[in-house]
């Protein structure tokens, strides 16, 4: 019986060991996420002190990242043979990202399940927030507002008429708006979101601050 018990244990851990991620490069399309930077400065920004969140920052829209996907669920922290990102590639994602922190976390949870090097992940993931308008009226909010999660969607379709409904979804988060998730081909056209994605934020009162 003992023997049993330490064979079963040994593949337990035999398998634990073996999984260490997916296999890079095979998924099946990307989700990229736009974090509304004011939601994530007040929930966890400020409390960091992240310059992300400085008074002089200017962040609306940032790129949370470029995520490979599944039809249902997804890879992360694929095996790689592609060298880590330089400090310099993460610096200049700051622009869009906030911060190169977040750059090198997207690229060690996320970039490396995309088959492709860490220059080419962040030229693609610029080229992919590059084909996206985000709608001109959230920065012109001068004060908090409170408003339904499909209004968010709705401006995003509106600036956009290459989406449809299916292939965006609007993320909340402690009451307030979170995030605008929008379904891309791996060569960033629009697509079909899977279900596991497509659960729109139901709220109609979620609070939206304004751009400090």
């Amino acid at each position: 019986m003992r023997f049993l018990v330490l064979a079963v244990a040994g593949l337990i851990a035999s398998s634990m060991a073996w999984a260490k991620g997916e296999r890079s490069g095979e998924f099946d399309y990307y989700v990229m996420s736009l974090s509304w930077s004011p939601t994530w400065c007040a929930l966890e920004g400020d409390a960091r002190q992240s310059p992300q969140c400085d008074s002089d920052a200017d962040f609306g829209w940032v790129l949370h990242g470029l995520w490979p996907q599944y039809h249902r669920g997804w890879p992360s922290y694929c095996p790689t043979v592609e060298r880590n990102p330089s400090r310099s590639m993460t610096n200049d994602m700051a622009d869009i990202m906030g911060t190169s922190g977040l750059a090198w976390h997207q690229w060690n949870k996320h970039g490396v399940c995309s088959g492709l090097s860490a220059q080419n992940y962040y030229d693609l993931s610029r080229k992919a927030y590059g084909t996206v308008v985000r709608p001109e009226v959230f920065r012109r909010l001068e004060k908090s507002v409170k408003l339904p999660a499909s209004v968010v969607e709705e401006a995003f379709l509106k600036a956009n008429p290459q989406l449809e409904p299916d292939m965006i979804t609007i993320t909340c988060k402690d009451g307030r708006i979170q995030e605008a998730r929008i379904c891309l081909s791996k060569t960033l056209d629009p697509v079909p979101c899977g279900r596991d994605v497509v659960r729109d934020c139901t709220a109609t009162d979620a609070l939206f601050d304004p751009i400090r």
